[in-house]
């Protein structure tokens, strides 16, 4: 029986949690539409980010250093501050599966931007993969039940291309020596809590009423759609080939979607259903075609061979 090789395994382990950060994801939508109060969207994004960033900073007690103050902050300001309050005002005016498939752009989205920002090369299988992923979810948002409110669809594409620049300028400055992936997530958390905190304040307010499901909500997304994903899927952009890491954003379509179905009753049709598959398999594509090469094992020389008289001693 031949074994498997050690950096597939690390590879596939790598993969594996990185995709549970937009499984995560995906159930914002529904936790937006069925538990948090209406109309608070930059509110949901404050409460999903600072509580949690401060905490991860609290428990690695690791600070920014020299230039990284303004990285972080512009990381935040597109991973967090910019993308949340797109994200939830685009879950309170589409349906899940919808709101969720608009993320079928990103990555057509970073394949551009990682060719031009860091000189990765357009491989037609990759590109082929990146437009099946995005017809695929196109397919879904035909679906009979998708009501495509313009500032729901503007809103979604927004926070997508935010969080793509984002992933290309995670994935160019990298992390610095010595900062674990929690103190890296919990950095941009909090600078992009602190981006929106003025704004909370000043354009929306507090929610008239929290109740137990809203505080059952924002704790969910704070939690696991927040410093545990985000610690999750920064270290896959940084380890991962970047269109790697983009493709795996398709799943959050793909369990909003599934989701907006079993709990929400939205409606499911063929149509969708092939959308789905043709989401899935391009998603499966893309992590196969940017799999390093397994290293050639080392050749076995016979005592008596050519080879193992000429070699030294």
């Amino acid at each position: 029986m031949l074994a498997a090789h050690p950096g597939s395994m690390n590879r596939l382990a790598l993969v594996l949690l990185t995709a549970l950060a937009p499984i995560a994801w995906g159930t914002t939508y529904l936790v937006t539409t069925e538990l948090l109060p209406a109309g608070h969207p930059m509110f949901a994004g404050l409460l999903r980010s600072l509580p949690a960033g401060l905490l991860a900073v609290l428990i690695s007690r690791r600070l920014p250093r020299g230039s990284w103050w303004g990285k972080a902050f512009a990381l935040g300001a597109l991973n967090i501050a910019a993308f949340f309050p797109l994200l939830f005002l685009a879950a309170e005016r589409l349906p899940g599966g919808v709101a969720a498939a608009v993320a079928g752009a990103q990555p057509l989205i970073v394949l551009i931007l990682g060719a031009l920002v860091l000189q990765e090369r357009i491989r037609p299988v990759t590109a082929a993969a990146a437009v099946v992923g995005a017809g695929g979810v196109a397919l879904v948002v035909l679906g009979p039940a998708a009501e495509l409110d313009a500032w729901g669809v503007l809103a979604a594409l927004g926070g997508v291309t935010a969080t793509g620049v984002g992933m290309i300028l995670t994935k160019r400055w990298g992390r610095p020596s010595g900062v674990g992936p929690v103190a890296y997530a919990g950095w941009q958390l909090s600078a992009g809590g602190l981006l929106l905190l003025p704004l909370t304040l000043i354009v929306e307010g507090v929610p008239s009423t929290i109740d137990a499901g809203a505080a059952l909500g924002y704790l969910w997304l704070g939690t696991a759609g927040g410093i545990v994903a985000y610690t999750l899927w920064f270290r896959g952009v940084q380890q991962l080939p970047m269109i790697a890491t983009g493709l795996l954003a398709l799943l959050s379509p793909v369990v909003a979607t599934t989701l907006g179905v079993l709990v929400a009753g939205e409606r499911f049709t063929a149509i969708q259903a092939i959308g789905l598959a043709l989401t899935i398999g391009a998603l499966v594509l893309g992590q196969v075609v940017t799999r390093p090469p397994a290293a050639n094992p080392p050749r076995r020389v016979e005592p008596s061979s050519p080879a193992a008289l000429a070699a030294p001693r």
